[in-house]
């Protein structure tokens, strides 16, 4: 007989951002693990492009365009899930990310920071994690049973230069899925599980621009990083996924309230 722990099979696993590069790799290596992956994306063209190419495969996708910091969005997007798949089992909130605005170059100070652009990350890492959770969670309180699985980052564990918008909203994601692990498990039961990952330094469209030149050679930042690695690399989207499966499955059936960092062993390096 097969076994089963690992299994995500017929699970509804929605993905907020799904169309990104991290998301990308996500949805195809959970549906080809025979999961019914939901594409939560503001970008049309993506999230419709990525559905098509999943469901060639003989696949279950769907793409729904969203807008994480819209509640009444949300809630219609559940509803058109739910009139789809009849339930939803892992919430896997990848919506963030960063603009130059919110950040503090070499050249600058904590004075010159724009805080109008650090509040739109914040808004968008953090609010943009909690909404989703409030809407689609809902259904796995009714259940009594589901998986959130949150994006943290390494500049939540440790603060790193620059970033320090992202970073405070990263750190605040990691409060929060202390907090929802306790909040969900005491008041609906022990199968519900809120866990995040942290992942450390991967290429992604947002920081292309901050750790790889025009020519495609590591920036200066870039070569700091890998120095601080272990691995002397930055991260593969595909080495997230077998962690993402884990805390999807039963196999971590009581692990809740956990930050995972997934980094090379950048978080573990001192010297």
């Amino acid at each position: 007989m097969e076994n089963q722990l690992f299994s995500v099979k017929d699970k509804v696993i929605i993905l907020t951002g799904g169309s990104g590069i991290l998301g990308s790799s996500m949805a195809k290596y959970l549906a080809s693990e025979k999961a019914k992956v939901v594409i939560l994306d503001r970008n049309a063209e993506a999230g419709k492009k990525l559905e098509e190419e999943i469901n060639a495969t003989g696949c279950i996708s769907l793409f729904l365009e969203t807008d994480v910091l819209n509640k009444s969005v949300l809630e219609q997007n559940r509803k058109d899930i739910l009139d789809a798949f009849g339930t939803i089992d892992v919430l896997i909130n990848l919506a963030g990310g960063n603009m130059p605005g919110a950040t503090i170059p070499p050249d600058k100070t904590f004075f010159d920071l724009d805080i109008d652009a650090f509040r739109k990350v914040v808004d968008l890492n953090l609010f943009g994690t909690v909404l989703p959770t409030m809407v689609f969670a809902r259904v796995m309180a009714d259940n009594k049973k589901g998986c959130i699985i949150n994006i943290s980052s390494e500049s939540a564990l440790r603060p790193l230069t620059r970033v320090v918008g992202y970073g405070c909203a990263k750190a605040a994601i990691s409060n929060f899925t202390q907090y929802m692990a306790g909040e969900m498990s005491t008041k609906f039961g022990e199968g519900i599980r809120v866990n995040a990952i942290a992942p450390g330094f991967f290429l992604t469209e947002q920081n292309r621009a901050l750790m790889s030149n025009p020519d495609g050679t590591p920036t200066d930042r870039c070569k700091t990083v890998m120095a601080h690695t272990p691995f002397g690399r930055l991260g593969r989207p595909d080495e997230l996924l077998g962690t993402v499966q884990w805390l999807a499955s039963e196999a971590s059936a009581f692990v809740t309230g956990t930050i995972i960092p997934i980094d090379g062993g950048f978080d573990a390096f001192s010297i």
